[in-house]
């Protein structure tokens, strides 16, 4: 089965990318596919699994703690596959990439399906806006890719006629 996650960012709100992975795609793979598609440096990260008001649950860290017999610990992400937190469309999942700061993407399953022989997964499906920047969370304007303006623009040359009157 392949999943459609959807990625938004809190600091953009045109930023939209989306991913299709098959299901049995690893965290550490799906981390690795999500740093090389958007062009960061590898990083210290942690993936958590959310409740549907986006409360972290359980963390799914880059590094392998060795703590996994303790409850709320850590678990590495290369030992948990998508599929075994998947438990229906809207799955939500917070992409923790700066620790020190913060900052996170926000994924959700928005879609399943077969996959398609034609095509190889995990694949960028979607995208709108540049990435917000790995270091400097200001440097991407907040109307950076806005898809509303871009439709808009194709009605930016009607001027309307100015000899129409509406009184009768």
């Amino acid at each position: 089965m392949i999943l459609r996650l959807r990625m938004l960012s809190d600091e953009n709100d045109n930023f939209v990318r989306d991913f299709e992975v098959h299901h049995e795609t690893t965290l550490l793979q799906l981390h690795n596919f999500i740093i090389e598609s958007i062009g960061y440096d590898d990083c210290m990260a942690s993936f958590y699994s959310t409740d549907q008001n986006w409360a972290p649950l359980q963390e799914f860290s880059l590094m392998d703690l060795g703590d996994e017999q303790f409850e709320g610990a850590p678990i590495a992400m290369d030992k948990i596959t998508i599929a075994e937190l998947v438990v229906a469309e809207r799955t939500k999942l917070i992409y923790q990439f700066d620790m020190l700061t913060d900052r996170a993407f926000y994924l959700e399953v928005v879609a399943t399906s077969e996959p398609n022989p034609e095509l190889e997964y995990p694949r960028v499906s979607f995208e709108n806006a540049r990435v917000p920047d790995q270091y400097d969370p200001d440097a991407v304007p907040a109307d950076d890719g806005s898809i509303f303006d871009e439709m808009m623009d194709e009605f930016g040359e009607f001027d309307g006629d100015d000899n129409y009157d509406d009184e009768y």
